[in-house]
């Protein structure tokens, strides 16, 4: 039998994963760190931004351009640190 997961603890075994993997406690140690994070490099490695929509779920593409203003030398560098 599949047991269904709610939010509450999917959220727990994101955190738990990232709390193990060593990374730091703080915003980006969460679900939504992680899918920040992954629209970030999806963007900084040229995926185009109408497929990063669709992959995250975003009904306006307005929502996903937010990933494209993280891709300057800048925002490169600090997502480098955080994920590298």
């Amino acid at each position: 039998m599949i047991w269904p997961l709610s939010r509450v603890r999917v959220w727990q075994i994101v955190t738990r994963v990232m709390e193990e993997a060593g990374i730091p406690d703080g915003p980006n140690r969460s679900p939504k760190g992680l899918r920040h994070g992954f629209g970030i490099n999806a963007t900084v490695n040229g995926v185009p931004l109408h497929m990063v929509q669709k992959w995250m779920g975003h009904a306006q593409l307005s929502t996903t351009a937010i990933y494209a203003d993280a891709v300057g030398k800048e925002e490169q560098d600090i997502a480098a640190r955080m994920w590298g």
